[in-house]
């Protein structure tokens, strides 16, 4: 059916573009906050940031911006200079927050595997909103896309390899009930991720 000008979906303002980047490194920060108190990990290039920050001591959020500083050249051929500027404030964003967040938050109790749901809803909607104002939290996501565009070779499947390597490491460094809750976490945000992320439901940009 043709579209009518009223029918024409409205792009995202500036400001709707701010609060979304706000909002999503602002949730991605307290999933990453939730996530590190438990001790578990997760997938893509947040996982190695964690890892990396467990084996050696470092904090994150420097940890998590500089692994994501290789990326942004094959973000910006792949996807332009406006994703990879709004990438690379939210992936800063979420860098600062995860350092000042454990300042203000603490959990007094929380299960291991209710905490990794709780990371797998927060951090699927904190990278919706990312997704929906043009960006990401950088990484593995952007090489999967440029090497299936390059080679024909699914991004799934490069993220899902990614994974497998970074829940293998993390066998290294944590236990393997750990690292199954994790696991559980890692599930319910591809979930979340592959129910609502479709073009054909949401249409603004």
């Amino acid at each position: 059916m043709t579209q009518t000008p009223s029918d024409t979906p409205a792009r995202h303002s500036l400001l709707d573009d701010a609060q979304g980047l706000v909002y999503g490194a602002t949730m991605a920060a307290f999933a990453i906050t939730m996530l590190t108190h438990l001790g578990l990990v997760t997938g893509q290039t947040a996982g190695l940031a964690v890892l990396i920050s467990y084996a050696t001591g470092w904090a994150f959020g420097p940890v998590f911006f500089a692994v994501n500083l290789p990326f942004y050249w094959i973000g910006y051929r792949r996807f332009g200079a406006a994703f990879v500027l709004k990438t690379f404030l939210a992936v800063a964003g979420l860098s600062i927050m995860a350092q000042v967040l454990p300042h203000y938050i603490s959990f007094a109790s929380l299960h291991p595997a209710l905490g990794a749901v709780l990371v797998g809803f927060i951090s699927g909607s904190a990278l919706l909103a990312l997704f929906r104002h043009g960006a990401s939290l950088g990484g593995v996501g952007i090489v999967a896309l440029w090497l299936q565009d390059k080679t024909g070779f699914r991004a799934g499947w490069t993220q899902l390899l990614f994974d497998l390597v970074v829940f293998a490491l993390a066998l290294t460094l944590r236990d393997a009930v750990t690292v199954a809750w994790s696991a559980l976490g890692a599930l319910v945000l591809n979930l979340v991720i592959g129910m609502n992320h479709r073009r054909d439901r949401y249409i603004a940009t």
